[in-house]
């Protein structure tokens, strides 16, 4: 039996499956089953499926108990191929890639439907165009060329391979849920906010501090609208352009105590309160609805419910079952690490291999052992910080490890000048948009220079994309690039991190139930957790080798094994 097949759904519900040969190609007749599961089922032997959208045909498979080994995912092949050529923000479905093949109108990419609170049945919602098997089989033996045209074409193929093993990582972990106490959380907010009132209004704990910023501005005031504290803080004689944290701490006034304080509590209220408890926690379990490749750099977001964005106060609710253990994997400085494989730079990569802190090692060697200045060189370097004390650091930095920091002037200049740049493995930051002030605001470009823009108080995290921002200055898409090849390189060590986790869970009772970024959750028997910890550092360091190569480049994680997620940091 051949070890990887095509599978379409069909319209009347059945499915279609061929097996495949070399350069894509049918290495068999077609035939049609009852559904994928039983498709599936019924073909132990093959390791990879090749199907036009994981989101189409794996959660169903799941709901019957049916897990796929590996897979190809036709749309997340495309994405990644239209970036490589530099054609990143044209429609990415497979019926888009089918009439650029035949030379027809290519159809706008559906719009993402929103998840469902509370609820998976959305993710049994087929987004798209179902496409025949034979059109199947075209689109994927022309995307087999493609690859084959990359810069490296072996790099683009595991990159892809990646990539496709992240969608199965991410519809698993829908499946599964971040175990959550629902009591818990509740009797967290009844500490932080207070008690509830009738009809919806503030809890007791924001009316209380509502009426203590009234009290010191010395009329009535609306915390909550930051164009009514500005003109309150204005009236005092006081001068602020926002109520972001770090502008109004510093102000010497009465109300800044108890509007801080409340900020941070309705901030909570809003994004995690009893309304959101409702709607998102379901029989033990949060599903965010996680989506991998959600960004131009490779990060995985959420489809609703801020699943990313859980509040360390609100992390008690997380707890495993009765007899389980949460295992929480945080990757120790990755991003140095990841410039230090990327770049070959000598010195960096044998600070890198060391067993001992590795910005601690970096100051030893440039900064006198000021281990907060290392910090600040090594992060500038990568953000693009490169004024006043960060252009002497970056000096210092320089001197030491050369080719690490040419590796991010280049992207940097490559980006200023609208040039391509690519991960290691050939995830691409487009370029500018010809006609249009960038290319940034229509591929939803990450910006580092700019901040977040999810909430008032955020600052410049270098990882989030900014709703409407367009910018026409070239260094400002410089910076993103310079963060770009080492965060996107990330992003790529992390996919394959995450397969070979997977791997390992399969032969156990354990299951992956979170990952952010650096992140990783394993929620296991209790009886497992000394084997799940051997599995992470050992899929870290094959990611490692499978994404960058043989390095002495060591990827280490801190690992904890806790009952509650809020006692892992």
């Amino acid at each position: 039996m051949a070890d990887r097949w095509a599978l379409a759904p069909a319209e009347d519900g059945g499915v279609d499956v061929a097996p495949l040969g070399p350069a894509g190609l049918p290495s068999g007749p077609a035939r049609r089953e009852a559904d994928a599961a039983e498709a599936v089922r019924s073909r132990p032997g093959v390791t990879r499926w090749v199907w036009r959208s994981t989101a189409e045909v794996y959660p169903r498979l799941l709901a019957e108990g049916v897990r796929a080994e590996r897979c190809y995912d036709i749309e997340a092949a495309e994405t990644l191929l239209l970036g490589h050529e530099g054609r990143y923000g044209e429609p990415r479905s497979a019926a888009a890639a089918l009439a650029r093949l035949r030379g027809g109108p290519v159809p706008p990419d559906p719009p993402q439907r929103s998840a469902e609170p509370g609820s998976q049945s959305s993710l049994f919602e087929p987004q798209g165009v179902h496409l025949p098997l034979p059109d199947l089989l075209a689109v994927y033996a022309e995307q087999h060329k493609r690859h084959q045209r990359a810069e490296h074409p072996d790099r683009m193929r595991l990159l892809t391979a990646a990539e496709s093993a992240g969608m199965l990582v991410a519809a698993e972990m829908n499946r599964a849920g971040l175990p959550w106490s629902a009591g818990v959380h509740r009797a967290v907010l009844h500490d932080l906010l207070g008690d509830r009132y009738a009809g919806g209004g503030e809890p007791r704990r924001l009316a209380e501090l509502a009426d203590e910023v009234s009290a010191a501005f010395g009329r009535r005031v609306r915390p909550d609208l930051p164009a009514d504290v500005v003109k309150a803080f204005a009236q005092a004689g006081i001068k602020v352009s926002s109520t972001r944290r770090w502008e109004i701490e510093s102000v010497d006034h009465p109300a800044v105590k108890p509007l801080i304080e409340y900020k941070k509590l309705y901030r909570i209220w809003v994004a995690h309160g009893w309304s959101w408890l409702q709607d998102w926690v379901r029989e033990g379990r949060f599903r965010p609805e996680f989506l991998a490749g959600g960004t131009v750099t490779g990060r995985w977001v959420t489809n609703g419910g801020g699943g990313l964005q859980i509040p360390k106060v609100i992390r008690r609710a997380v707890v495993a079952d009765p007899g389980w253990r949460l295992v929480v994997a945080d990757a120790d400085q990755m991003e140095p690490r990841v410039l230090a494989a990327i770049s070959r730079d000598p010195g960096l990569m044998e600070v890198a291999g060391r067993e001992t802190d590795l910005y601690q090692s970096v100051s030893d060697r440039a900064f006198s052992g000021d281990r907060s200045q290392a910090k600040l060189a090594v992060l500038g370097a990568v953000y693009g910080q490169t004024s006043g004390d960060g252009l002497k650091n970056l000096a210092a930095l320089r001197r030491r490890f050369p080719r690490a920091v040419a590796y991010v002037d280049d992207a940097a200049r490559a980006g200023e000048e609208g040039r391509l740049v690519r991960t290691w493995l050939g995830r691409t930051c487009p370029p500018a948009a010809r006609g249009t002030d960038d290319a940034t605001e229509e591929a939803g470009i990450p910006t580092a220079a700019v901040g977040s823009g999810s909430g008032e108080d955020e600052q410049p995290d270098g990882g989030q994309w900014v709703p409407g921002y367009a910018s026409t200055n070239a260094r400002a898409r410089g910076r993103f690039a310079r963060n770009f090849v080492v965060q996107g390189s990330a992003a790529d060590w992390a996919l394959l991190l995450l397969a070979a986790l997977r791997r390992a869970c399969a032969e156990l009772s354990a299951e992956l139930v979170f990952f952010q970024h650096d992140e990783v959750i394993v929620h296991c028997p209790e009886e497992e957790t000394e084997t799940v910890v051997a599995a992470i550092s050992e899929a870290a360091a094959l990611a490692g080798r499978l994404t960058f190569g043989e390095t002495p480049v060591r990827f280490p994680f801190t690992t904890a094994v806790v009952e509650c997620y809020a006692d892992a940091k």
